[in-house]
Protein backbone atom coordinates (compact mmCIF):
# COMPACT_ATOMS: atom_id res chain seq x y z
CA UNK A 1 0.00 0.00 0.00
CA UNK A 2 1.18 3.47 -0.94
CA UNK A 3 2.54 5.91 1.96
CA UNK A 4 0.24 8.78 1.63
CA UNK A 5 2.45 11.99 2.38
CA UNK A 6 1.31 15.33 2.98
CA UNK A 7 3.34 17.68 1.25
CA UNK A 8 2.39 20.89 2.78
CA UNK A 9 2.57 19.55 6.05
CA UNK A 10 6.50 18.75 5.77
CA UNK A 11 7.21 21.59 4.04
CA UNK A 12 5.95 23.25 6.87
CA UNK A 13 7.99 20.97 9.32
CA UNK A 14 11.07 21.22 6.88
CA UNK A 15 10.81 25.38 7.33
CA UNK A 16 10.32 25.35 10.81
CA UNK A 17 13.44 23.10 11.80
CA UNK A 18 15.18 25.44 9.08
CA UNK A 19 14.04 28.38 11.11
CA UNK A 20 14.85 26.62 14.85
CA UNK A 21 18.53 25.92 13.57
CA UNK A 22 19.83 29.28 13.61
CA UNK A 23 19.37 29.49 17.48
CA UNK A 24 23.12 28.24 17.58
CA UNK A 25 25.00 29.98 15.13
CA UNK A 26 26.81 33.15 14.91
CA UNK A 27 24.80 35.01 12.63
CA UNK A 28 21.81 34.19 14.76
CA UNK A 29 20.64 37.59 15.44
CA UNK A 30 20.71 38.69 11.56
CA UNK A 31 18.80 35.44 10.80
CA UNK A 32 16.25 36.94 13.61
CA UNK A 33 15.68 40.25 12.00
CA UNK A 34 15.31 38.46 8.49
CA UNK A 35 12.94 35.77 9.41
CA UNK A 36 10.94 38.26 11.16
CA UNK A 37 10.85 40.81 8.07
CA UNK A 38 9.83 37.86 5.34
CA UNK A 39 7.17 36.33 8.13
CA UNK A 40 5.09 39.85 7.84
CA UNK A 41 4.63 39.23 3.79
CA UNK A 42 5.28 35.64 2.87
CA UNK A 43 7.14 32.83 5.23
CA UNK A 44 4.83 30.80 7.13
CA UNK A 45 6.78 30.40 10.54
CA UNK A 46 6.33 33.30 12.88
CA UNK A 47 9.71 34.79 14.55
CA UNK A 48 8.86 33.71 17.84
CA UNK A 49 10.60 30.14 17.35
CA UNK A 50 13.74 31.61 17.07
CA UNK A 51 13.40 34.40 19.38
CA UNK A 52 12.38 32.27 22.40
CA UNK A 53 15.65 29.88 22.44
CA UNK A 54 17.86 32.88 21.75
CA UNK A 55 16.28 34.75 24.67
CA UNK A 56 16.49 31.72 26.58
CA UNK A 57 20.44 31.04 25.98
CA UNK A 58 20.51 35.02 26.63
CA UNK A 59 18.35 36.43 29.18
CA UNK A 60 20.25 39.39 29.52
CA UNK A 61 20.07 40.40 26.21
CA UNK A 62 16.14 39.66 25.68
CA UNK A 63 15.50 43.49 25.16
CA UNK A 64 17.96 43.54 22.30
CA UNK A 65 16.51 40.00 21.02
CA UNK A 66 13.03 41.41 21.62
CA UNK A 67 14.22 44.55 19.61
CA UNK A 68 15.65 43.01 16.33
CA UNK A 69 12.63 40.72 16.28
CA UNK A 70 10.54 43.81 16.34
CA UNK A 71 12.64 45.84 13.97
CA UNK A 72 12.83 42.86 11.49
CA UNK A 73 8.99 42.43 11.56
CA UNK A 74 7.81 46.15 11.37
CA UNK A 75 10.41 46.71 8.18
CA UNK A 76 9.13 43.54 6.48
CA UNK A 77 5.25 44.88 7.08
CA UNK A 78 6.45 47.45 4.45
CA UNK A 79 7.25 44.90 1.98
CA UNK A 80 4.13 43.24 2.51
CA UNK A 81 1.74 46.15 2.43
CA UNK A 82 3.86 47.12 -1.04
CA UNK A 83 2.98 43.99 -2.46
CA UNK A 84 -0.89 44.59 -1.67
CA UNK A 85 -0.62 48.35 -2.45
CA UNK A 86 1.92 48.07 -6.21
CA UNK A 87 1.89 43.91 -6.94
CA UNK A 88 -1.45 42.39 -5.62
CA UNK A 89 -2.29 41.11 -9.25
CA UNK A 90 1.15 39.02 -9.45
CA UNK A 91 3.25 38.32 -6.58
CA UNK A 92 0.04 39.61 -3.79
CA UNK A 93 -2.14 36.69 -5.33
CA UNK A 94 0.15 34.40 -5.22
CA UNK A 95 0.75 34.45 -1.39
CA UNK A 96 -3.04 34.74 -0.97
CA UNK A 97 -3.78 31.74 -3.04
CA UNK A 98 -1.06 29.71 -1.80
CA UNK A 99 -1.92 30.61 2.26
CA UNK A 100 -6.15 30.55 1.36
CA UNK A 101 -6.26 34.02 2.56
CA UNK A 102 -9.22 35.45 0.41
CA UNK A 103 -11.77 35.60 3.03
CA UNK A 104 -9.42 36.50 5.67
CA UNK A 105 -8.30 39.72 3.52
CA UNK A 106 -11.91 40.67 2.96
CA UNK A 107 -12.59 40.66 6.75
CA UNK A 108 -9.53 42.09 7.92
CA UNK A 109 -10.76 45.38 5.04
CA UNK A 110 -14.19 45.51 6.46
CA UNK A 111 -12.18 45.53 10.17
CA UNK A 112 -10.23 48.27 8.67
CA UNK A 113 -13.22 50.34 7.60
CA UNK A 114 -14.02 50.62 11.30
CA UNK A 115 -10.89 50.87 12.95
CA UNK A 116 -7.98 50.94 11.16
CA UNK A 117 -5.11 51.14 14.02
CA UNK A 118 -6.87 48.77 16.00
CA UNK A 119 -7.40 46.19 13.76
CA UNK A 120 -3.38 46.71 12.69
CA UNK A 121 -2.42 46.37 16.49
CA UNK A 122 -4.73 43.66 16.92
CA UNK A 123 -3.44 41.99 13.79
CA UNK A 124 0.17 42.66 14.61
CA UNK A 125 -0.44 40.82 18.50
CA UNK A 126 -2.24 37.74 17.91
CA UNK A 127 -1.21 34.71 16.51
CA UNK A 128 -3.27 35.57 13.45
CA UNK A 129 -0.51 35.18 10.28
CA UNK A 130 0.53 38.95 10.01
CA UNK A 131 0.42 38.74 6.07
CA UNK A 132 -3.01 38.59 5.82
CA UNK A 133 -3.02 42.33 7.71
CA UNK A 134 0.21 43.89 6.01
CA UNK A 135 -0.73 42.85 2.40
CA UNK A 136 -4.61 43.75 2.77
CA UNK A 137 -3.19 46.71 4.51
CA UNK A 138 -1.64 48.03 1.14
CA UNK A 139 -4.43 46.22 -1.24
CA UNK A 140 -7.12 48.94 0.75
CA UNK A 141 -4.69 51.64 0.95
CA UNK A 142 -4.52 52.17 4.73
CA UNK A 143 -2.66 54.86 6.29
CA UNK A 144 0.99 54.30 6.39
CA UNK A 145 0.97 56.63 9.16
CA UNK A 146 -1.59 54.13 11.43
CA UNK A 147 0.05 51.31 9.42
CA UNK A 148 3.43 52.07 11.30
CA UNK A 149 1.99 52.92 14.83
CA UNK A 150 0.35 49.80 14.46
CA UNK A 151 2.28 47.71 13.49
CA UNK A 152 5.03 49.29 16.21
CA UNK A 153 3.30 48.83 19.01
CA UNK A 154 1.41 45.23 18.21
CA UNK A 155 4.65 44.07 16.97
CA UNK A 156 5.91 45.45 19.91
CA UNK A 157 4.29 44.51 22.81
CA UNK A 158 4.27 40.77 21.32
CA UNK A 159 8.07 40.21 21.20
CA UNK A 160 8.90 42.43 24.59
CA UNK A 161 6.39 40.15 26.91
CA UNK A 162 7.50 36.89 25.31
CA UNK A 163 11.17 38.05 25.78
CA UNK A 164 10.46 39.66 28.79
CA UNK A 165 8.38 36.49 30.14
CA UNK A 166 11.90 34.59 29.53
CA UNK A 167 14.27 36.92 30.92
CA UNK A 168 12.17 37.17 34.60
CA UNK A 169 11.36 32.90 34.55
CA UNK A 170 14.45 32.33 32.75
CA UNK A 171 16.23 29.25 34.98
CA UNK A 172 13.13 27.46 34.53
CA UNK A 173 11.93 28.37 31.69
CA UNK A 174 15.53 26.83 30.26
CA UNK A 175 15.10 23.86 31.92
CA UNK A 176 11.60 23.19 30.65
CA UNK A 177 12.84 24.66 27.07
CA UNK A 178 16.16 21.87 27.38
CA UNK A 179 14.29 19.60 29.02
CA UNK A 180 11.22 19.01 26.80
CA UNK A 181 12.24 20.98 23.66
CA UNK A 182 11.51 18.28 21.35
CA UNK A 183 7.46 18.03 22.84
CA UNK A 184 7.37 21.84 23.07
CA UNK A 185 7.91 22.09 19.36
CA UNK A 186 5.74 19.61 18.04
CA UNK A 187 3.10 21.55 20.51
CA UNK A 188 3.85 25.14 19.06
CA UNK A 189 4.04 23.67 15.67
CA UNK A 190 0.84 22.22 16.33
CA UNK A 191 -0.88 25.18 17.35
CA UNK A 192 0.56 27.20 14.31
CA UNK A 193 -0.86 25.07 12.07
CA UNK A 194 -3.75 24.76 13.59
CA UNK A 195 -4.11 29.08 13.53
CA UNK A 196 -3.48 28.58 9.61
CA UNK A 197 -6.28 25.77 9.66
CA UNK A 198 -8.84 27.86 12.43
CA UNK A 199 -8.00 31.37 10.06
CA UNK A 200 -8.74 29.92 7.17
CA UNK A 201 -12.98 28.71 8.55
CA UNK A 202 -13.28 31.22 10.25
CA UNK A 203 -12.94 33.89 7.60
CA UNK A 204 -14.62 31.96 4.56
Amino acid sequence: MKKIINYPFVLMRRMYDWTVGWADKKSSDYALFGIAFIESSCFPIPPDVLLIPLVASQPKKWWKKALICTAGSVCGAFLGYAIGYLFYETIGIAIINFYDLHGAVKIVGEKFAENAFLSIFAGAFTPIPYKAITIAAGIFKISIFAFLIGSIAGRGLRFFMVALALRLFGEKIRIIIEKYFNMLSIIFFTLLVGGFIALKYLFN
